[in-house]
């Protein structure tokens, strides 16, 4: 077993809430793993992930601004935005070249890190990360549409007595084991609607992204049908950017990766990190 302790530290002018794994019976100085969580997330969905790496790495869970037990302010989500928190906080803590492991947004803003702050990380996880065909990010209208449907997802969401919102959810998505439930519903209580301010802003496009980033890079995929974001053909695009890409295709999975088909994933992560930390 482990224990989290929750901390915060002042990084790019706010106070950033993380999470950190204690095991006394973990090698002193393992490797550390900054593990970004998705939009309207925290950093404590990541249950079965965490349980299964805190033996062997140290592990850093942030709360995103915006998000969790964070500063909520009311401008500023951009995806490089979100990078400067996670470099001061890598800075912050003196961690020494974390690997950082994102889902969807987190993996936008993990792939943002290594492309501009490249000697503050050794290795990125980036599961499905909001990367999408074309020039990547739709018009300003599709875009606004869907910040608009974010929005009021997040305050239906608040709105919405628990039980009811489990049920939900627990019919939305019948391959999540029972723990990723009860973290993921009280970070939607957490939540600013602040945070679509994310799906909006101005950003480097993904291909410029993907080709700045020098260190080793895993790229996890899954079905577009179930609602996975990146496309095979993104995919094969992105790894041939990157200087050290490879790319990891799970089946039967959808946008959430590691809920849906935990044990493939985490192979997946292993293999990456046995080489890379």
């Amino acid at each position: 077993m482990y224990t989290l302790v929750g901390a915060g530290i002042l990084t790019n002018g706010i106070r950033i809430h993380y999470y950190r794994t204690e095991r006394h019976d973990r090698p002193r100085r393992s490797p550390s793993l900054v593990l970004l969580h998705g939009i309207t997330d925290s950093g404590l969905c990541w249950p079965r992930v965490a349980q299964a790496l805190a033996g062997d790495y140290d592990l850093i869970l942030p709360d995103a601004r915006g998000h969790g037990l964070s500063d909520k302010p009311a401008t500023g989500y951009a995806p490089q935005d979100h990078a400067a928190d996670v470099a001061g906080l890598i800075s912050g803590l003196s961690l020494e070249r974390p690997v950082l492991i994102g889902h969807s947004m987190g993996g936008g803003v993990a792939a943002t890190v290594a492309a501009l702050y490249p000697d503050l990380v050794s290795g990125v996880v980036l599961e499905d990360p909001p990367w999408r065909p074309g020039n990547g990010e739709g018009t300003p209208q599709e875009q606004a549409a869907r910040a608009a449907e974010w929005r009021k997802d997040i305050l239906d969401r608040k709105a919405m007595p628990t039980a009811k919102l489990i049920a939900q959810r627990k019919r939305e998505q019948p391959k999540w084991a029972d723990e990723e439930f009860t973290d993921w519903i009280v970070a939607k209580q957490q939540v600013s609607p602040e945070v679509t301010q994310y799906i909006t802003a101005p950003r480097l496009p993904w291909r410029e992204v993907a080709r700045r980033i020098v260190c080793p890079a895993l790229l996890i995929a899954a079905d577009p049908v179930q609602g996975a974001i990146v496309t095979p053909e993104v995919a094969a695009e992105a790894v041939s950017l990157m200087q050290h890409g490879q790319v990891a295709h799970i089946v039967d999975a959808g946008h959430n990766i590691r809920r849906d088909q935990f044990e493939a994933y985490m192979t997946a992560v292993r293999e990456f990190l046995a080489k890379t930390t």
